[in-house]
């Protein structure tokens, strides 16, 4: 079993990648997560109030179905595959983010400063998570897509607006980091 606690080298991951994405262009299906949240808007009723939901979800179970098992790979992945979670960082990255607020910055992927249950008593947390989460939603569908459906999907297919997505999503992340970031903290 150590073998899985380890992250597995791009020469797996990799055409492992690879070879899913094979297997849904070869049967007509595109890789992403964010067209998943528009299946699940039709089926509590949007399409009633506005056109752009009305489609026939049913085509779109199997992508609920990856959604369905993401979740259920990350908790089980992060409950009882996870034996050390700490990150390798710079010294430099941690002591900048430790006077940013981030106490426990390399000790895991995600820090409790921002992904534990005390965010949701904090107005700023709540606000944060609210405007994250229409940014990313508008962008997406913006976009015509996620960071996963562009990059995997789109760039597979040799797609000219995934990649001028893929570059925005790159600026937008460093913009983010660089200039945003630190403001906010």
């Amino acid at each position: 079993m150590n073998w899985i606690y380890q992250p597995w080298p791009w020469y797996i991951s990799g055409p492992l990648i690879a070879l899913v994405l094979f297997l849904l262009l070869m049967v007509g299906k595109g890789f992403g997560m964010s067209s998943n949240l528009r299946t699940m808007c039709t089926l509590c009723g949007a399409g009633k109030t506005t056109d752009f939901f009305k489609f026939d979800w049913k085509t779109q179970r199997w992508n609920l179905l990856v959604a369905l098992g993401t979740i259920i790979g990350g908790f089980i992945a992060t409950n009882f595959l996870s034996n050390d979670t700490a990150v390798l960082m710079n010294p430099e990255v941690i002591t900048d983010l430790q006077f940013k607020g981030f106490i426990d910055a390399g000790n895991a992927y995600m820090p409790d400063f921002l992904f534990s249950n005390e965010i949701l008593t904090d107005p700023k947390g709540i606000l944060l998570l609210i405007i994250g989460g229409i940014l990313v939603g508008f962008g997406a569908r913006y976009a015509g897509g996620c960071t996963s459906g562009h990059a995997i999907s789109g760039l597979s297919n040799l797609q000219l607006p995934s990649l001028i997505a893929v570059i925005g999503f790159f600026i937008g992340g460093l913009v983010m980091i660089h200039i945003i970031f630190p403001l906010i903290f």
